[in-house]
């Protein structure tokens, strides 16, 4: 998405959704004065019905503020339901959990295709913190599913307290996960509050020495990659929830795998010394930008991930690496082409299908930004959609 200089003004109904937010925020601020920037994410994505993800407000599609790959093409999702065949035929239950399904488009077209393809499905779990997002996956899968399919659908507030096996699914999910913001100058390395500004009424960034000891070590690698630093600074992020996350999941699982697909580079990558301003962004009605300050409650918040760091976190969680490549070469080695050639269709359909193909594997598009590492535990399988491009050696 490109950003423009100026936002559309919310309306009053939602100036008001987020000043309500703000408040909370700001009661937050007072009784703890020295707000991280991810705890101040945390309050704007999931404040029980006021964070972004836990409003009603609606978020996905053309009336939201972005578009995710599965409300692009079903083809997406049917690709993913190949891969989930390929690991669920390997499991001694098979089951599937997937994590915030959004409108449930995805888990749609994934239990379509496993019912086509006649692939025996347990339970398909999905994680959904946002009641309002859960309303509108009950409301969709209930229409589009059979009975007896609708039926596998379990909705949960945190994961099985009894380890299962299953196949994981989370699409976008590492990108919105609360993240630390530093900022490196030539004398030193900071670490980004939030205050709220009495003069202005807006929030605002505090950098401070940090004294965080990881996040400390983390500077200090990032100092020695990237080298000199001009007058200017260099800003970026780092995530250190994915750790304890993927140990959760690890740990709720007796066998399985995890396929993550989200926006992202390597390490090296991502801590280019070029990239100066970090890869934050924020989504407002299709427009991205970088200011999260920006009416908290009505926003996306994310940063790009770092696949180094999560390969690195599977393998302290018990977990390996089982492949990792662009989106275009995972969808591609599960049947895209495939799927897409109907010579006996309209050609306004071929054409509308074509256009699809193009956004999801195209490299100025989303085929090379947005990339698919999956992870395993106790299972001994090469996973199809890594085999025509394997990238896990430069991680």
């Amino acid at each position: 998405m490109k950003a423009k200089h100026s936002l559309p003004e919310p309306s009053d109904e939602a100036k008001q959704h987020s000043t309500q937010l703000s408040h909370k925020i700001q009661r937050s601020l007072r009784r703890h004065p020295h707000m991280t920037f991810p705890q101040f994410m945390e309050m704007a994505l999931y404040t029980p019905g006021l964070g972004y993800y836990a409003s009603g407000l609606p978020k996905i599609g053309d009336q939201g503020d972005f578009i995710t790959a599965p409300e692009i093409s079903p083809i997406f999702s049917r690709c993913i339901a190949h891969q989930v065949q390929q690991v669920l035929q390997q499991l001694d239950t098979p089951n599937i959990l997937e994590f915030g399904a959004g409108q449930g488009t995805m888990a749609k077209d994934i239990l379509l295709e496993l019912q086509t393809l006649q692939q025996p499905v347990e339970h398909y779990f999905i994680i959904e913190l946002s009641a309002d997002l859960r309303a509108r996956q009950q409301a969709n899968l209930e229409q589009a599913l059979p009975p007896e399919w609708f039926a596998k659908v379990v909705w949960l507030d945190r994961l099985p307290e009894q380890p299962i096996s299953a196949m994981v699914v989370a699409n976008e999910v590492l990108d919105a996960m609360p993240f630390e913001r530093l900022r490196i100058e030539p004398e030193q390395a900071l670490r980004g509050y939030v205050t709220f500004n009495e003069s202005t009424q807006q929030f605002e960034w505090d950098y401070q020495k940090i004294t965080d000891k990881p996040l400390q070590k983390f500077a200090n690698q990032l100092i020695e990659h990237i080298g000199e630093v001009s007058d200017l600074g260099y800003e970026t992020e780092i995530n250190l929830n994915i750790q304890p996350w993927l140990q959760s999941v690890s740990d709720s699982l007796t066998q399985g795998a995890i396929l993550l697909i989200d926006y992202g580079y390597t390490r090296h990558e991502y801590y280019q010394p070029a990239r100066v301003m970090g890869t934050l962004r924020c989504h407002y009605q299709h427009r991205a930008h970088s200011n999260p300050f920006f009416y908290p409650g009505l926003q996306d918040i994310t940063a790009h991930v770092d696949f180094t760091a999560v390969a690195e976190a599977a393998y302290d969680s018990g977990l390996k690496v089982a492949g990792f490549t662009t989106q275009a070469h995972f969808l591609m080695a599960t049947g895209l082409l495939e799927m897409s050639s109907d010579a006996d269709a309209p050609i306004t359909e071929q054409i509308r299908i074509a256009q699809q193909l193009k956004t999801l594997t195209l490299p100025n598009e989303m085929g090379e930004t947005f990339k698919v590492m999956a992870l395993s535990k106790q299972l001994d399988v090469k996973l199809m959609g890594f085999k025509m491009r394997d990238l896990r050696h430069q991680l």
